[in-house]
């Protein structure tokens, strides 16, 4: 089978010929379809000092299960969570320690995959692996960011998006579904046109408007956003500050403007604001995403599917800006298989 890898040192993954992983007790042996790249996977094809396979998130189906599996069964489609070990309640250490595709865990960019049972649930029937793909990171980081904190947003409130990334989109289609208001920041008009069609209440273009801050002031009519979804990090945080209302939610997700920058602190105490920092999220929070998927039959926006053979040249695009939610690389089973790696088109 082959599997890409992660070489330290060197800004590239590349792929390898290796046997065909065993399955062991309570584990199930899963031949992906598909997987999603993510911003946490650029960098750690840049830093990591490690030998990995990359790529935290891929779907796929069962071919295989071991002695005393119970939930899952051959020909079962299933994505891999990206924390395998957190079930449940708080986060610790321990389950940071081993999300896969970095530190010390293999991520899903593998023709086939062999995991605990436990780390792998079953995805709603109406979406395509493609579209499943996208669900363990910028998926469940979005409906975290929404609703499974200590202060979720509810019918009517009014929250801030930034970019037409993955997580952001995502959070787009979970706050129309549930009638939540928007405003949707990007540099692009077009993009903007796009998450207007999709139902955004407001949009920014803030190339254009840099002081995007002062306009969502003046649309909520000086009170400012209920909550921000926060990807760009310490380059937008003042920012956010200034444009949530007191006592008002920033979901901390991302670091797109880098992760270095001076940022004033006293909004968080002078408006006695929430700040959750928000790191994808559990087994059990999946469950509930999968069921409000399914419930509003929301379909993730997949912008291009990269062919496996390929999958080197989805980081560029990302890179690049120019995606709009999620991009993919397709890998050799689900419903159209995969005969080789030579010679396909992206579709």
């Amino acid at each position: 089978m082959k599997k890409y890898l992660i070489q330290p040192g060197q800004e590239t993954i590349t792929a390898v010929e290796v046997p065909e992983p065993e399955v062991g007790p309570g584990e199930v042996k899963v031949r992906l379809a598909a997987a999603s790249l993510n911003y946490r996977d650029i960098l750690n094809r840049k830093f990591s000092d490690k030998e990995i396979v990359p790529f935290s998130d891929g779907a796929g189906e069962v071919v295989e299960v071991g002695a005393g599996v119970a939930d899952l069964k051959v020909g079962d489609r299933v994505v891999g969570l990206f924390f395998p070990n957190w079930m449940e309640g708080e986060t610790t250490k321990e389950i940071h320690s081993v999300a896969r595709g970095g530190g010390e865990t293999d991520g899903m960019l593998a023709e086939v995959v062999v995991g605990p049972e436990k780390s792998f649930l079953k995805y709603p029937d109406h979406l395509s692996a493609e579209e499943a793909a996208t669900l363990p990171c910028a998926g469940l980081t979005a409906w975290h960011a929404l609703f499974e904190h200590k202060s979720p947003v509810k019918k009517g409130d009014l929250i801030l998006l930034q970019g037409t990334g993955g997580v952001s989109i995502f959070a787009l289609q979970l706050a129309v579904a549930h009638g939540i208001k928007t405003i949707v920041t990007s540099s692009s008009d077009e993009k903007l046109e796009r998450v207007k069609a999709m139902g955004a209440t407001h949009t920014i273009n803030y190339k254009t408007t840099p002081d995007w801050e002062k306009e969502v002031y003046r649309l909520t009519e000086k009170r400012g956003v209920d909550l921000v979804v926060e990807v760009g990090g310490a380059g937008t945080l003042e920012k956010s500050m200034k444009a949530v209302r007191y006592s008002g939610v920033i979901s901390l997700i991302g670091v797109l403007t880098g992760l270095k920058a001076t940022v004033n602190p006293f909004p968080i105490v002078g408006k006695s604001l929430q700040v959750y920092g928000i790191y994808v999220g559990s087994r059990a929070m999946q469950e509930n995403f999968h069921a409000a998927l399914a419930e509003h039959q929301i379909r993730p926006i997949v912008d291009r599917v990269f062919p496996f053979a390929e999958a080197n040249d989805i980081y560029d695009y990302q890179l690049s800006g120019a995606h709009f939610g999620n991009v993919v690389v397709k890998g050799e089973c689900g419903e159209a298989p995969m005969k080789s790696f030579r010679g396909l088109l992206v579709e």
